[in-house]
Parts: C-alpha cells; sequence; structure tokens
C-alpha cells in the first residue's frame, strides 16, 4: 500500500447536489466532527467537579492549554485581546484533535489536507481583518504603511505588506497540512519496511517507529501551538494595530 493512501478522502455519504456540486459526507468530515466532538467532551469533563475536590486529569490539562492561550494572547495582542479567549481556544484544540486522531490506529489526519487547513486559516485572517475594522476603523489600513515610510517608498511598502497579508493564510495551511504529511508519511514508510523484514531483525526498526510515533505527537503538539500563537500574532494586529 502505498504511504499516501492514508491521506485519501472517501465517500462515506453520497449527498447529490444540482448543478454538478459534490458536498458527500467524507471520511475527512467525519474525523474533523469527532475532533469537535473531543474537544468538547475534554471540555466539559474538565468543567466537573469530583466530590473529593480534587482536580481530573482533565481539567488539568484544559488548565494548562487554558493558561497557555492566555499567555499567548496577552504577549502578543496584549490584555484588550483577552475576550477572544473562546476563539483561540476552539482553533488551538480543533487543531490538536485533528492531529493526535491522525496518530491513532485507523484515524485520518484532517489536518494534513490543504483544503481544511486553508478554511482554518481563512477563517482565522478573516475574523482578524473584520475585528481590525471593527476595533480601528479605516486606521486598521496603516499596518500595510508603517509610520515613518519614505514617500516614494510608500507604494512598494503597500503591495510587500499586502502581498505579505495575503499571503498569510496560504502560509498557515501549507505550515500545518506540510509536516502533518511528512511526520504520517515517514512511519508508513518505515512501518512498511518493517513488516516485509525477517523477524529476527524486525525489533530493532519497531523501536524506532514507536520513537517517531513519539516525536510525531510532539510534532502534533507543536504544529497546534504555532498555529495558535500566530493567531494571536495577527489578532494583534486587529487589537493594538502598529
Amino acid at each position: 500500500m502505498s504511504p499516501l493512501e492514508q491521506f485519501k478522502v472517501v465517500r462515506l455519504l453520497e449527498i447529490p447536489m444540482p448543478f454538478g456540486m459534490d458536498i458527500s459526507f467524507t471520511n475527512c468530515a467525519l474525523f474533523m466532527i469527532l475532533a469537535s466532538l473531543v474537544s468538547a467532551v475534554l471540555l466539559c469533563c474538565a468543567l466537573r467537579k469530583r466530590t473529593d475536590g480534587s482536580s481530573s486529569m482533565s481539567h488539568t490539562a484544559v488548565e494548562l492549554i487554558y493558561n497557555f492561550v492566555v499567555g499567548a494572547i496577552e504577549s502578543n495582542a496584549g490584555v484588550g485581546g483577552l475576550r477572544y479567549i473562546p476563539f483561540v481556544l476552539s482553533i488551538f484544540l480543533f487543531v490538536l484533535a485533528c492531529n493526535i486522531i491522525g496518530i491513532l490506529p485507523l484515524g485520518f489526519t484532517a489536518t494534513s489536507h490543504v483544503s481544511v487547513t486553508l478554511a482554518l486559516s481563512v477563517v482565522v485572517c478573516a475574523s482578524v481583518t473584520v475585528l481590525g475594522f471593527n476595533h480601528q476603523g479605516l486606521h486598521f489600513l496603516r499596518i500595510f504603511l508603517p509610520e515613518g515610510t519614505p514617500l516614494w517608498l510608500a507604494p512598494m511598502m503597500v503591495f510587500i505588506k499586502l502581498f505579505a497579508y495575503l499571503a498569510r493564510p496560504v502560509s498557515l495551511a501549507i505550515r500545518l497540512a506540510a509536516n502533518m504529511i511528512a511526520g504520517h508519511t515517514i512511519i508508513a514508510v518505515i512501518a512498511e519496511f518493517v513488516l516485509k523484514m525477517h523477524p529476527v531483525l524486525a525489533p530493532l526498526p519497531f523501536a524506532f517507529i514507536m520513537v517517531l510515533i513519539a516525536f510525531e505527537i510532539f510534532v502534533a503538539i507543536l504544529q497546534a501551538y504555532i498555529f495558535t500563537v500566530l493567531t494571536t500574532v495577527y489578532l494583534s494586529d486587529a487589537v493594538a494595530g502598529h
């Protein structure tokens, strides 16, 4: 089986639509729903209190995640960005859940598809743009022309800044999807190699696979972390401006 077979989108339910539109329910959609449910269940479990007053593992995990999100927002967007904790927290939990679920047996990594990560990135960047105009009005456009820019350099600076701004969702999407694809593909290739080896020689590569899986879990968490931090950095443009 090809190492890329694990990323194949399969139709689970055909939904006929006029004009040739295809909105069939796929395995990708299924695992995104599953990731959303896992995130919701984790939050619900964290809100439940034990009878003995001690903290559960879910409560501790969510508290760590919450503190990270608050710290990231305060560091990049300032205190004014704290009102958007639910938005940033939801993004982190969803991306993290998608990444982790993809590592599990029979799992599917929705975030390995650029269509998914690009949609998520567009939502983030579009939200930041709307918030920017909501908070600052037309002054939000100042992010495209830094203060003190010489007049003769202004057109080029506006072009560069605008291009970089429009490229944000693309870079966010490709970074996340590429890292997920790379890690899963390497594990699949080595696993296929181990299956074809003599049983006597298999333990060493198998142990290496376990190390790779542990590293892939680290990468899954790291990519969710990076995606979230960049979201707060972009949020700072809307809340604080330049």
